[in-house]
């Protein structure tokens, strides 16, 4: 079955000092200190250690065969959103990253679908950046579940929503920034806890706040299965009936309307689970998605789909056809 992984993520070999060229901040540089691998450092801080299959788009696609993967849909590493910059170098970074990816899909335009990164710090300059990289060939745009802590329904958030669905760009939300991590250093609790709520709080202030409402065309996947929002669904319908004067006060609607309105991912590491979402959203809601190539991402992409036990129609949609939609191919 043709397979397209839509999440995917990958970095430039080399990135320049941005701490030294702006004179602040702790942006992410790559200490390559061993072949094939590299430490990314945040100022003088190990934030993670990569492999080679991270940045070389040949690796990846040895990779791929291997693992029964025809596509990948390629994004930035959430780290690197860089919200928190000032807008102009927020731009100059996202610049950065952008045109590396579009290199990428460039040279092999069938291996490899491009998201883009923009500075959503910035309204005006994350639309020009879109605006920028749907010309050059993009289908889309990965962002945070958050911007500097402003949800998603915050009034420029929305207006650059609205120019992602007037250039009918798909759009990945991704967990970053994760509330309350200073408080749960221990365990990976922020990975473990705080990502699946994070994208549950992304989903929540997307209905209560009109955003699917007011933009009906908007094509958005929420990375890991939703999150914690699928499996709280009811809980939040609950609230939505019993509180309305807390939780219906800029829609009116059932959050449950907006279930086969948006897309989530299959990285959910479960069977039961992942039927449990098709029964929810629909298989043709359903994409392929591993978090390649991080040790939390899918240790083999799509063995989770295939393994299943679905039909073939469903797996065939899950693999491939649900992407197609969402990306426009």
């Amino acid at each position: 079955m043709f397979t397209i992984d839509t999440h995917t993520h990958i970095i430039p070999k080399n990135i320049p000092d941005f701490s030294k060229k702006f004179g602040y901040g702790e942006f992410i540089m790559l200490d390559h200190h061993e072949k094939g691998k590299a430490w990314m450092m945040q100022g003088s801080k190990r934030f993670r250690e990569i492999l080679e299959n991270c940045w070389s788009p040949e690796v990846r696609i040895q990779e791929m065969a291997q693992h029964k993967a025809n596509m990948q849909v390629i994004c930035t590493i959430p780290v690197m959103f860089s919200y928190w910059a000032k807008p102009e170098h927020g731009l100059e970074i996202s610049q950065f990253l952008n045109d590396d990816i579009a290199s990428t899909f460039t040279k092999y335009p069938d291996k490899f679908v491009g998201l883009a990164t923009v500075p959503l710090q910035d309204t005006k300059l994350a639309i020009q950046e879109l605006e920028r990289c749907m010309k050059m060939g993009y289908k889309g745009v990965q962002i945070g579940s958050n911007v500097n802590n402003k949800n998603l329904n915050e009034p420029e958030i929305i207006e650059f929503f609205a120019a992602c669905e007037s250039l009918n760009a798909a759009i990945l939300v991704h967990p970053w920034q994760m509330m309350g991590q200073e408080h749960m250093a221990k365990y990976w609790l922020p990975w473990l806890v705080g990502m699946p709520a994070e994208i549950s709080r992304a989903i929540c202030s997307m209905i209560f706040g009109g955003v699917f409402e007011k933009h009906p065309k908007l094509k958005v996947c929420f990375a890991h299965g939703g999150g914690s929002f699928l499996p709280t669904i009811s809980r939040i319908e609950h609230g939505w009936e019993c509180r309305p004067d807390l939780v219906a006060i800029d829609n009116q609607e059932n959050p449950k309307k907006y279930l086969g309105q948006f897309w989530v991912d299959s990285h959910v590491c479960d069977h039961k689970m992942l039927q449990y979402v098709i029964d929810l959203v629909g298989a043709d809601k359903v994409m392929q998605g591993s978090d390649y190539p991080f040790p939390l991402g899918e240790a083999v992409p799509g063995e989770l789909v295939r393994s299943a036990p679905l039909s073939d129609n469903d797996k065939k949609m899950i693999l491939g056809d649900a992407a197609k939609a969402w990306l426009g191919l």
